[in-house]
Order: C-alpha cells, then sequence, then structure tokens
C-alpha cells in the first residue's frame, strides 16, 4: 500500500518533469534552427544602415566593437554603437566617424521613448543636426554645443547628444591605440 501511495503522490512530478524535458529540448531545437536566420537578418541590418550612412561602401570588418568601413582598399570612415539613458530607457545609436573629429552622421537603431515625444529622435530634423559636426560641438546648444534640443523631449535629445560625444572621443581613442600598436 505504501508504495502505491507513494507512486500516486510523485506521478504529478515525474510527469511535469517529462514535459518540461520535452520542452526544454523542442526550445532549444527550434533557437537552433531559427538563431542563423536571425544573426543573418541582424547583419543585413548592419549593412542596411552602414551604407546608408557611407553611400560608397564596398565592405567593413567589425573589430573592438568598431565597424571600419572599406571602399575598395580605402577606410572610407568607422562607425559604433552609442548607449544613451534616455527618459524611457536605453537609447541604442549607429554612429559615423568621417574622421578623428567629425561626425559622419547618426542612426537611431533602438529606444523605448515616449511616442510622439521623445521618439522625435528618430526624426531627420533631429538627426540631420548630426552630419558633419564635431565631436567637441556634439552637445545640445544650452550646454555650449551646436544640436538643436527637440522641444519637451530635452531628456531624449540631451542623452543622444552625450552618448555620441562620449562614445566617440571613446572610440577614437581605441582607435588611435590600435594604428600605434601595428
Amino acid at each position: 500500500m505504501q508504495i502505491r501511495e507513494t507512486l500516486r503522490s510523485t506521478y504529478p512530478v515525474i510527469l511535469l518533469a517529462v514535459v518540461v524535458a520535452i520542452c526544454v529540448t523542442i526550445l532549444t531545437g527550434v533557437g537552433n534552427i531559427t538563431l542563423p536566420r536571425i544573426e543573418a537578418m541582424e547583419k543585413q541590418k548592419v549593412e542596411k544602415m552602414l551604407s546608408e550612412m557611407f553611400p560608397r561602401m564596398t565592405g567593413y570588418t567589425f573589430e573592438d566593437e568598431i565597424y571600419s568601413v572599406y571602399s575598395g582598399d580605402d577606410t572610407v570612415g568607422h562607425a559604433f554603437i552609442a548607449i544613451g539613458k534616455g527618459y524611457g530607457g536605453n537609447i541604442n545609436i549607429l554612429v559615423g566617424l568621417e574622421d578623428e573629429q567629425t561626425i559622419k552622421g547618426i542612426i537611431v537603431v533602438s529606444h523605448t521613448e515616449t511616442p510622439g515625444l521623445g521618439s522625435l529622435i528618430t526624426e531627420d530634423f533631429f538627426t540631420d543636426q548630426f552630419t558633419s559636426v564635431t565631436i567637441d560641438d556634439m552637445a545640445l546648444r544650452r550646454d555650449g554645443g551646436q544640436i538643436d534640443a527637440i522641444t519637451g523631449a530635452t531628456i531624449s535629445s540631451r542623452a543622444v547628444a552625450e552618448a555620441v560625444r562620449v562614445t566617440a572621443w571613446d572610440k577614437v581613442e581605441l582607435l588611435r591605440g590600435n594604428e600605434a600598436g601595428t
């Protein structure tokens, strides 16, 4: 009798463990099948953004979190992701460098800013201000820079400008270090 009661009380636990094991196996298999496709789509997205920013691009490499963009054998610029802390959360920005002093442009990759207000950081009237601006001038006008804030979205505007400036200087230093080491 005691064995029968033990089996009766452990049966649900064993059944649940088997169901969980089967589900984990299926999810792992689906993940392994879809991962290459997801990675290929991400690569296409990056290539599209880089080619928009660098129209002469024929290829790129990715090392130390920096995209080096080429036209033939010539380096035409570099790009990287900057992350700013906006009003609604992180703002991921693809930043292009013309040279060690000048921003080529930006593309806001993702954000969680307020729709219709902070989300205006993705609009051309805002992002176009970042074209051909020196890194030193990368700040809001009220902070001594060249960027006009979006009315009512100063936190989002400042987050983008500061992330671009701070990360650009970090990446320029990394690039200088890489050049010195070669």
